[in-house]
């Protein structure tokens, strides 16, 4: 190139962030103006402008309203990012709240209330404070709601400061606006304090209840669900407040319809004159049947309301069962819940119309709508006594239409009816044995091989029937199996001739040495052994009257539907789930501060938990439940236990019902436990734990050592998300340690309640806290054995066919130069009580090369191949697994088995 060739690159161009600072920096209003504009633009779609915020900041400076709310949007995106130059803006922030214009100074304080960073928070109080004493409303009403941000900031401050006594007496201010923001900010803290914020006495509850009639729509609702949660000191209060509360029903707005009707059901608990409560009820249907002509959406959400109000009080919508009817244009959603509705408000009265509806709907194409429809038809007859006859029929008709899947689902049904009224409808089994050849799903074949044993003794060839079913046994699904067994069994004891007695032999043989079911094989060997000591005892045991059945599939329990009831209008009465299973906690500075003091804390991964999918309800998000509340149908779990405060608080950013109390009583027997924090860094406080299994339950094993000069109490233990998703199952007992003593104990603990994401690890990350010490952390490590399952064994023909089927990629391998394997028996012995069991054994060459099968919790199996020299240094191991990602877990564990 020659000397002239480098004005190719000099450019006039200055590219867009200094063109955009030169105009920020213009003396033209409107240049500066249109430059802002320019800024926000590039915000919005993702590009990096946080370079310009020193010149943004600059034309906070004006008079002109516009660029104001442009500049004080551009500082909430930023402030975070640039809190040291956010303080620029705190001068001009300051100014601004007290300028003569009341939407600058409101603007100015909603802005200061958005920008979270604490420097800034300091300057907020001052301004905060005279806008909440503001000649105007509207700077009132703003300031209000900035008090419930500046309390999610800094709680303390918001406490020492008084806002929450400034707050209190707006509730007593003209202008129902500022009333209703007042409510909302302090519902929000009362929220996220543990302790009582804001109680609605009798004075506050009639400046509510005038409040009420004036403010916005959004104004009533915020309004409406504090007004639910004040307890009437008696009937006369509860039924004025329904009073001034009713006319809120005829509200356009469905979220206000639906807040008045909350409080209306909650008071009306109170109301004890059965006229007032009727008049009540007859009140409250118009508005809810109006809710169903809006959008589908809308409808959805009404309809699981509404599903929540009929099973308290189903006298509301009693005479409004047509509105439910399904239009042929409603979504597949509004259907289903439609139908549900319409089996609860079912009754002697309307059971033809919903039954002649019901039969539409079995004719349908859409399979899913049909099913549920014929199985709505069987909920009706178990539900209403006097109709059962005339919905045997329906059944009866649907059956002979000969579509497979409504037959099926028919007989189904038909066989939780014979369980709802026994030796009463028999005469229709002929009917149903005519369509034995279409049955090909395992509910409906196990449903029509109950029937055939529980009425064997009134069909003729019920030995043939079952029979029929017996040649496809092997490959039959556990289901059928066990009523299969079940069948033969019954059929056997009502007629034990010839050919029932060779059944059963096939029947027995095949569930005890054929399977590898342990349901279905220890099934089978209590009935053989009944059979073969006691047969009139197997008559009593097998043939015993059974239990009446009731229609409770979609009752929910009394406690839950009050909860539920009291959360109508928000998305717990979507889902019907309590908020806490779906609505992640969050953490509040002082929990925060400590979370961040962890060592090494931005290495360790304690996170927030994330809110899981719930489901139920047409498949939504299903929340993640507590540790406390799967505990209590763990079979090993001990009685419950008082609560113990709550020490830890959100320690690791996880839900507090996941903390449990250690107090059951210390078992100081066991093999020595690994010191995991010794007594120099646990002040004193020495821990010794380890992960082990016991009797096919994962618990978490611990050993307290006092060594201070202080009795220690209260203890309470937390773990960190983590790849099995290891929890707490339940309460256990440690007595007060005196010192010099020490306490052991076995914390049950239940898998997949808080699984992390990422790479599998085997380090599990644990707080321990006690009355007196502050949060101990540490970290431990388990082995993968201890999650091996009791169920793991394999048959040798499904472990070659399980191997050929996996990929040879999923084949990984690692060597252990020095492990030596001194005895092959002593291998094996130890390799099984960890749950790897021997599958087979060969030579090649000179070496030995075993085969194991394990399995992991959910159904993930390990295929293992052991090859070694007995005596000599040196085994090589090879897996395949589904889960090959789990492999560097697996070699650490077996390492860890063959040096033990």
């Amino acid at each position: 190139m020659s000397r002239n060739d480098s004005k190719y690159f000099s450019t006039t161009k200055k590219g867009e962030i200094p063109e955009l600072k030169e105009e920020l920096n213009s003396q033209y209003k409107d240049k500066r103006k249109d430059a802002v504009k320019k800024v926000i633009a590039a915000m919005t779609v993702g590009k990096d402008v946080s370079s310009l915020f020193t010149d943004v900041v600059n034309c906070m400076q004006t008079e002109n309203l516009e660029l104001k709310k442009l500049v004080y949007l551009y500082l909430i995106n930023y402030a975070k990012s640039q809190p040291d130059l956010a303080i620029l803006a705190v001068n001009t922030f300051v100014k601004d709240s007290q300028d003569p214009n009341p939407l600058i100074r409101a603007l100015a304080v909603r802005t200061m209330g958005c920008i979270r960073v604490d420097k800034i928070t300091e300057y907020l109080c001052d301004p905060l404070q005279r806008c909440l004493k503001d000649d105007d409303p509207y700077v009132r009403k703003t300031a209000a709601i900035c008090v419930a941000k500046l309390y999610d900031i800094n709680a303390e401050l918001v406490e020492d400061r008084g806002f929450l006594e400034s707050l209190k007496d707006l509730i007593s201010d003209n202008n129902p606006m500022v009333v209703a923001n007042a409510v909302a900010a302090l519902a929000e803290i009362q929220e996220n304090s543990t302790r009582p914020i804001f109680e609605i006495t009798v004075p506050t509850l009639t400046k509510l209840l005038t409040a009420l009639n004036e403010c916005t729509e959004w104004g009533q609702v915020f309004i409406l669900d504090a007004l639910s949660r004040y307890k009437a000191a008696d009937a006369r209060e509860a039924e004025n407040i329904v009073e001034r509360v009713t006319p809120r029903l005829q509200h356009a707005n469905c979220a206000v319809v639906l807040s008045a009707v909350k409080m209306i059901l909650q008071q009306m608990e109170l109301i004890t004159s059965t006229d007032v409560v009727r008049n009540l009820c007859k009140k409250m249907a118009p508005p809810l049947v109006t809710l169903l002509s809006a959008e589908p959406e809308i409808q959805y959400v009404a309809l699981r309301n509404i599903n929540l109000i009929v099973q308290r009080r189903p006298t509301i919508l009693a005479h409004e069962i047509k509105v439910f009817f399904c239009k042929y244009n409603d979504p597949i959603y509004v259907k289903m819940e439609k139908l549900e509705i319409m089996i609860k408000l079912a009754s002697d009265r309307n059971i033809d119309q919903v039954l002649l509806e019901f039969k539409e709907y079995a004719t349908e194409v859409d399979v899913d709508f049909v099913r549920k429809a014929v199985r709505a038809i069987g909920r009706c007859a178990i539900k209403l006594e006097r109709a059962a006859e005339r919905c045997i029929s329906v059944l009866l008709e649907l059956i002979k239409i000969k579509v497979n899947y409504v037959v099926q689902e028919a007989i189904i049904v038909i066989k939780d009816i014979f369980r709802r009224y026994p030796n009463t409808y028999e005469s229709i089994i002929a009917t149903l044995c005519e369509n034995l050849d279409t049955l090909d799903e395992p509910e409906a074949k196990a449903s029509m091989i109950w029937i055939i044993g529980e009425y064997a003794e009134r069909i003729d060839n019920a030995d043939e029937l079952l029979e029929s079913f017996l040649e496809s046994f092997p490959e039959e699904p556990a289901q059928v199996q066990l009523q299969l067994l079940t069948a033969t069994v019954k059929l056997f004891l009502k007629k034990p001739t010839e050919g029932p007695q060779q059944m059963i032999q096939v029947v027995l043989n095949n569930a005890t040495v054929e399977t590898d079911n342990p349901d279905l094989r220890d099934r089978a060997y209590i009935y053989w052994r009944l059979l073969s000591t006691d047969p009139e005892a197997a008559k009593d045991v097998v043939l015993a009257e059974k239990p009446v059945i009731t229609d409770d599939s979609n009752q929910l329990e009394p406690s839950l539907l009050d909860e539920l009831l009291a959360n109508i209008a928000t998305l717990s009465s979507v889902y019907h789930k309590p908020p806490e299973a779906f609505v992640t906690r969050v953490l509040s500075s002082a929990q925060k501060t400590e979370e961040e003091d962890y060592p090494d804390g931005s290495e360790t991964g304690y996170s927030e938990s994330s809110a899981n999918p719930a489901n139920g309800v047409a498949s939504p998000p299903a929340a993640r439940q507590s540790a406390l509340a799967s505990a209590t149908a763990a079979p090993a779990t001990p009685p419950s236990v008082a609560p113990v405060p709550d020490l830890l608080g959100d320690l690791i950013g996880m839900d507090n019902n996941s903390i449990v109390p250690l107090d059951q009583p210390a078992t100081p027997t066991g093999p020595p436990l690994p010191i995991l924090v010794p007594a120099s860094t646990g002040q004193g406080l020495q821990i010794s734990a380890q992960v082990v299994r016991r009797d096919g339950q994962i618990f978490y094993s611990l050993l307290f050592e006092n060594s201070t000069q202080v009795p220690l109490d209260g203890f309470m233990i937390q773990f960190n998300k983590n790849t099995f998703g290891l929890a707490a199952a339940g309460p256990l007992q440690v007595p007060q340690i005196q010192p010099g003593t020490s306490a052991r104990t076995l914390l049950p603990m239940v898998m997949f309640q808080n699984t992390s994401q990422g790479p599998p690890s085997s380090v599990l990350q644990v707080a321990v806290k006690n009355n007196q010490q502050p949060v101990l952390y540490f970290n431990d490590k388990f082995s993968l054995h201890v999650f091996f399952s009791e169920d793991g064994r394999m048959e040798r023909s499904s472990f070659l066919e399980t191997w050929r089927s996996l990929p040879d990629s999923n084949e990984i391998s690692k060597e252990f130069p020095t492990i030596v394997l001194s005895s092959a028996e002593a291998t094996l012995d130890r390799l099984a009580a960890s749950n790897m069991f021997f599958i087979a054994k060969r030579r090649n060459a000179n070496q030995d090369v075993f085969y194991f099968s394990a399995k992991l919790p959910r159904g993930i199996p390990f295929l293992i191949e052991l090859t070694s020299v007995i005596g000599n240094p040196g085994v090589k191991c090879a897996i395949k697994t589904p889960n090959p990602e789990m492999s560097a877990l697996f070699f650490e564990a077996v390492e860890n088995l063959l040096l033990s």
